[in-house]
């Protein structure tokens, strides 16, 4: 017999059937069950028990077996009854529960200055925004949308998302090609999965890139092909015959900061019409520029070879998950299949909130705040290097959230560099950990890759102090 109760206000699972077959009567599994509860803490002291009448019709066994199982545990201390006040569970000191001993946490040397690149500065979360939409968009939004939905997403995410990536990306798609995903990380892998499908063994993958990402490639089962990086981004006409796809970062090279021409550009979709492949573009920080005009998303070239792939991580935050795909039509209903597969479908509430905030105007205007906030920011960087650190070349600082730091041949080896940052308590990344191929040959001239956006505004004076401190004694 394994049943609830819920006559007490709440609910409590009771199982008498273990105690039934190791021999117990009815009334001693009662009791057993009744005692055990109040020992691990599912009945806390003060709570109210149901009446005999009520636990019994609840359990399905006759009042007077209840009855002479409260009167036992309340002989033994367990219980306390009071004529008028029902039966409640004594106040009395239990032993705690045996918990299981954790595996310790493997040590790590906590960070005073976290500098690490790919997250944006949280404290500007545009919180009383996000809350004023989330209200507007629940209370105006019906019932249905809180049902089962399509893998591709809310439509009025989608709908808000092709009115403002073609405003703001030049991004040519329509609601019935965007796809909701629970991150970038995610619509790669269902990318990626569908390649495979297809007859897809490789992807070529810039030289320096997001380990993560190499390992979604990887778990999707294709392998992972470098296409080598120079000034002008990645080396296009070096494409690999093997690979079904490419991914590129062409806005702003992840993480060196170049910007792919308009030559090479052409020439990827050129390759991707030609194979029957795709080009993947990872449009990570795109709404981040500074001292160059804003690079317009590649997929205009040809929506039908480029997937597209935006976020919110940068401009809100990356613990929304609230990322989006623009496919070509061949990959639509693939990509969807398997994102039902993976998931059904993303949040709905978040996906309403961010379409509010979008149709408003919100997110516009928090996109330009944030703008202003990070130059500040990569500029007072970039001072205090030149003042502190003047062998430093720093690269990459037209866009985005991070910056490369280039230092001299003869300095210090980068995995020396980055022991002495963590023992400074400075968490930051070096050049050479975002390898496709793994790490830098030793003789590789050292860089360390910054992310200035990472730190709150009172911490951020503070980290830059620390990191010209180490750069000094490069």
């Amino acid at each position: 017999m394994s049943t609830s109760w819920t006559a007490f206000g709440g609910d409590l699972h009771l199982d008498l059937t273990e105690r039934r077959a190791a021999g117990a009567g009815l009334r001693a599994a009662l009791e057993d069950a009744l005692r055990e509860a109040v020992q691990d803490g599912r009945l806390a002291p003060g709570t109210r028990l149901p009446s005999s009448r009520a636990l019994g019709e609840d359990l399905g066994i006759a009042r007077n077996t209840v009855v002479e199982a409260y009167g036992q545990l309340t002989a033994e201390g367990w219980l306390s009854s009071r004529q008028g006040s029902g039966t409640t569970v004594a106040r009395r000191t239990v032993p705690s529960p045996a918990v299981r001993p954790s595996r310790p946490p493997t040590r790590r040397r906590s960070a005073r200055h976290d500098l690490m690149s790919g997250r944006p500065d949280l404290s500007l979360f545009p919180r009383t925004a996000w809350l004023a939409a989330a209200r507007r968009a629940l209370a105006t939004a019906p019932h249905e949308v809180l049902d089962y939905g399509s893998p591709l997403g809310r439509i009025e995410l989608r709908q808000a998302l092709t009115h403002y990536l073609a405003r703001v990306r030049g991004v040519r798609t329509d609601p019935d090609h965007l796809l909701v995903c629970t991150g970038v990380t995610q619509g790669l892998g269902l990318v990626c999965a569908a390649l495979r499908d297809r007859g897809a063994r490789a992807l070529a993958v810039e030289e320096y890139g997001l380990p993560p990402q190499h390992a979604t490639v990887r778990a999707a089962g294709l392998t992972t092909v470098p296409v080598p990086l120079d000034a002008d981004g990645a080396r296009v006409d070096l494409l690999d015959a093997r690979a079904g796809a490419v991914l590129l970062t062409p806005a702003h090279q992840y993480p060196t900061g170049a910007a792919l021409s308009a030559e090479r550009r052409a020439e990827a979709v050129r390759w991707a019409r030609e194979q029957d492949r795709y080009v993947i573009e990872d449009d990570y920080d795109g709404e981040f520029r500074y001292d160059r005009q804003p690079l317009g998303a590649m997929q205009a070239l040809d929506p039908e070879r480029v997937v597209y792939a935006g976020t919110s991580a940068k401009s809100l935050a990356p613990g929304l998950r609230l990322a989006w795909l623009a496919l070509p039509d061949a990959l639509v209903e693939p990509v969807a299949r398997l994102k039902s597969l993976a998931d059904t479908m993303s949040p709905v509430l978040d996906q309403l909130t961010l379409a509010e905030l979008i149709t408003s105007g919100t997110y516009d205007r928090h996109v330009r705040r944030c703008r202003l906030h990070y130059r500040r920011r990569r500029d007072q960087l970039v001072a205090a290097l030149a003042e502190h650190a003047p062998h430093v070349r720093v690269t990459g600082i037209a866009a985005g959230l991070h910056a490369v730091l280039q230092l001299p041949p003869g300095s210090a080896p980068e995995p020396e560099l980055l022991a002495r940052a963590e023992r400074a308590g400075l968490a930051l990344g070096g050049l050479g950990l975002h390898r496709a191929t793994g790490p830098a040959p030793a003789d590789a001239p050292p860089a360390l890759v910054i992310g200035y956006a990472t730190p709150p505004d009172h911490a951020f004076p503070a980290a830059v102090q620390a990191l010209c401190a180490l750069l000094r004694g490069t």
